[in-house]
């Protein structure tokens, strides 16, 4: 399947089908196979450190360090990201403000809640301003209220930002997608596209 620069696409599909499989192979983890993954027409297995340049992965574990604050944690990450040393503090608090980070900034991350862990998960995945954000359900364990503030989140999010997330809710990729990806047993059996269809092979 291909996703298209400034959509917001969802990988729909029951516990099992293969979603996470899917993003790991999208961001590189995992080594396909077979088949080839692309990122920005550039080729995962040929270019990987190009292609991960281009990416930010939120996986369903967030990678979070929990004796760092959120805002060591960010610098730590743009750091590794290779954001210019002079720049580094400004990229963080923008991103620390996007995220809704800012009473949190100076919060050991052990001691935050779920959806503010989630958050600062989304955090480091902006770290370095990759054009595109892949989110492995992203909204998983959260409260209903911390899934609203989520859901906000992402569709912001998507504004400037090529964004692929995998969910197992049907009416969240309905609330937040303009495509949604359907997949069973590793394989991609439906493209739906603004009340259309595809077939698998077509």
């Amino acid at each position: 399947f291909h996703v298209h620069a400034g959509e917001i696409v969802g990988l729909l599909g029951r516990n099992g089908a293969g979603k996470t499989t899917a993003l790991n192979l999208i961001t590189g983890y995992f080594p396909p196979t077979e088949g080839t993954v692309r990122i920005g027409g550039k080729e995962m297995i040929a270019d990987p450190r190009g292609c991960k340049r281009m990416i930010g992965y939120l996986p369903e574990k967030p990678p979070l360090y929990d004796e760092m604050t959120v805002e060591e944690y960010l610098l730590f990450v743009s750091e590794l990201r290779e954001v210019v040393k002079k720049a580094n503090k400004k990229h963080v608090d923008e991103i620390i403000e996007l995220c809704g980070l800012t009473e949190m900034r100076h919060r050991v991350i052990g001691n935050l809640s779920k959806g503010y862990r989630q958050r600062t998960g989304i955090a480091q995945a902006l770290c370095g301003a990759p054009e595109i954000l892949i989110l492995d359900e992203p909204t998983v364990g959260l409260d209903p209220k911390q899934t609203v503030e989520m859901r906000e989140l992402i569709r912001k999010l998507g504004e400037s930002h090529t964004v692929l997330f995998s969910s197992h809710l049907l009416s969240e990729v309905q609330q937040l997608c303009s495509r949604v990806i359907i997949l069973h047993e590793g394989r991609m059996i439906r493209s739906l596209e603004l009340g259309k269809e595809q077939d698998n092979g077509m």
